[in-house]
């Protein structure tokens, strides 16, 4: 086992940064994402969120257009694949809950394509009284924390990840306009790419697994041997030791980086409203450990009607 990167504070005096968690997750204070930031500032925030994988900030007063501008001092936006923007913006995501978009099973955002975003920047709109908070889990700790026959054996997997995957999964109840907007708008076009299990981020150097709901199975193995073999993973991953939570008020954003963690929205708040939305930041194919990089498939341009 080799030992766990710990977050630590950027060399910075920049920013002031408070860890929340023990691996992953800071809140920064006294910054505010609607001015126009420096470029030693916005250095210094990549740096942190390489370091901690998500950072929080409380009270901002972003709204669509402010939040695109901000997203482009980290890099350029990529709208979804297949979820149109909300009318009036280049990329930004409308999620919510009232319509069934609750994302509570833990996943990589979009890793069903090659070049999936490197950073997602999420803002809350409405806040549920209680409840409605998110999960950030730190895949590099996971990694990092496997016993070395692990290690080496995830180092050699490659998976199939696909935007048609087990909508229900383990949910107890599931709305039906929810599973109806899951089938028309998310998997209108079919995508299916080959990451491997473990790749090397390209600002770190830290060696990540690339697990969540979007993989179907392991390249090479059965679906019996693939769903074992993936648990366990996917069962490191989220030790609450390599998580955080973050209980949402109005006006916060969290930015996470989306190469070395999966994140979870915890589905606990009923018929309460809950609306956030969300932008991207164009990412590169992941590499794995011996050079390769990700692979799209070829798939039919649209699932029969």
């Amino acid at each position: 086992m080799t030992a766990i990167p710990q977050p630590l504070h950027p060399s910075s005096s920049v920013l002031d940064i408070r860890r929340v968690a023990g691996r992953i997750g800071a809140e920064i204070r006294g910054l505010a994402l609607s001015d126009g930031l420096d470029a030693a500032t916005v250095t210094a925030l990549r740096a942190a969120l390489v370091t901690h994988k998500v950072v929080f900030f409380r009270d901002q007063s972003l709204d669509e257009a402010g939040q695109e501008a901000f997203g482009r001092l980290l890099g350029d936006l990529v709208p979804h694949p297949t979820v149109p923007p909300l009318a009036g913006t280049a990329g930004v995501l409308d999620l919510d809950g009232s319509r069934g978009e609750r994302a509570s099973s833990w996943h990589t955002d979009v890793t069903f394509v090659p070049a999936y975003p490197a950073i997602s920047i999420l803002r809350a709109v409405t806040v549920p009284p209680f409840g409605g908070d998110t999960l950030w889990a730190n895949t590099a700790a996971a990694y990092a924390e496997l016993p070395e026959p692990l290690r080496d054996l995830a180092d050699r997997l490659w998976a199939l990840h696909s935007n048609v995957y087990d909508y229900v999964g383990g949910r107890v109840t599931v709305s039906e306009e929810g599973r109806r907007r899951h089938e028309e708008v998310f998997t209108r076009t079919v995508f299916e790419t080959e990451h491997p299990l473990v790749h090397v981020h390209p600002e770190s150097g830290e060696r990540s697994l690339i697990v969540g709901h979007f993989i179907q199975r392991l390249l090479g193995l059965t679906t019996a041997d693939s769903q074992h073999l993936l648990a366990i993973f996917h069962d490191h991953a989220t030790r609450p030791e390599n998580t955080v939570r973050w209980t949402w008020r109005a006006g916060d954003v969290a930015i996470w980086d989306n190469r070395a963690t999966v994140h979870r929205a915890v589905d606990d708040y009923g018929d309460q409203p809950r609306v956030v939305r969300r932008v991207t930041i164009q990412g590169v194919a992941p590499v794995s450990v011996d050079g390769r990089r990700s692979r799209a498939r070829e798939t039919e341009a649209r699932r029969a009607a």
